[in-house]
């Protein structure tokens, strides 16, 4: 079974279902991609010959580059609060729902809000060349989501420092701060990822569904009320008009000028 969108892949093979994210040069989020990104996962979930899921690129080199700012900057505030809110509330329960393991196979960058695509997935695998990071804070946006999760994982002063400095980092920092699982070289990564999800198709799919349902219920810890929080954070953020000159000089590749800046 094989489909192509414009956004990205969907495709089904030994029982795992690949979703590829297909939007060069650096597969920016859009609401089309979003709406495809959850219908695939809803597909996935309501298909009982899937067992698996896989999230990656099809584009080399590149994940995700996160939200795409130039569409951004040019939409009205009521179309960023719907694209964040199916980003983060959309996709947590897309995920929630799904009922079947999920594995990120990071290659190459993931930035932003195509760090939310991969840790939403159960698993992260990630090839050696690849980075992370969240940029949020250099376009005058936030990176809301993650303030819910980021410092479980790694801690409040590391999760901090990374939320709030923007600066990237590799995959090794990433490995030893706990973010992914697994690194592989670059040529490996989709093929490791298809490796753990054949183990995972050999278990029972009605004890992996309950099992997983309980497994997310007990690390919950009010998380989904941190998403809801989060959307209206973003929104909130968002319709400032230090946000607004944030993503203009990205768009315009040039330094921001911060109205709230009064020196």
């Amino acid at each position: 079974m094989h489909s192509n969108t414009p956004a990205l892949t969907y495709t089904v093979r030994q029982s795992v279902a690949e979703i590829l994210l297909n939007c060069p040069p650096v597969n920016a989020i859009t609401e089309a991609m979003m709406d495809q990104l959850l219908q695939h996962l809803a597909d996935a979930a309501r298909d009982p010959a899937v067992k698996a899921v896989i999230l990656g690129s099809a584009v080399p080199g590149r994940f995700c580059a996160g939200l795409h700012l130039s569409e951004m900057g040019d939409a009205d505030f009521e179309y960023k609060l719907a694209l964040v809110e199916k980003l983060y509330s959309g996709l947590f329960e897309a995920q929630t729902r799904l009922g079947k393991p999920s594995i990120a196979a990071v290659s190459g960058t993931a930035r932003g809000g195509g760090m939310t695509l991969a840790v939403s997935c159960d698993m992260l695998i990630a090839s050696d060349t690849a980075s992370f990071g969240y940029p949020e804070i250099d376009v005058g946006v936030t990176p809301a989501i993650h303030y819910t999760h980021l410092p479980r994982i790694i801690g409040k002063h590391r999760a901090f420092e990374l939320l709030f400095t923007g600066r990237s980092f590799s995959a090794a920092e990433a490995l030893q701060l706990g973010l992914i699982n697994q690194i592989v070289p670059e040529a490996e990564v989709l093929e490791r990822a298809r490796a753990i999800a054949q183990q995972f198709c050999r278990k029972s799919p009605l004890v992996m569904k309950l099992g997983r349902q309980a497994f997310h219920k007990a690390i919950d810890v009010e998380y989904r009320r941190g998403v809801a929080s989060a959307v209206e954070h973003f929104g909130n953020v968002a319709a400032t008009d230090d946000a607004r000159e944030g993503m203009a000089a990205f768009v315009e590749k040039r330094p921001p000028v911060w109205p709230s800046d009064q020196r």
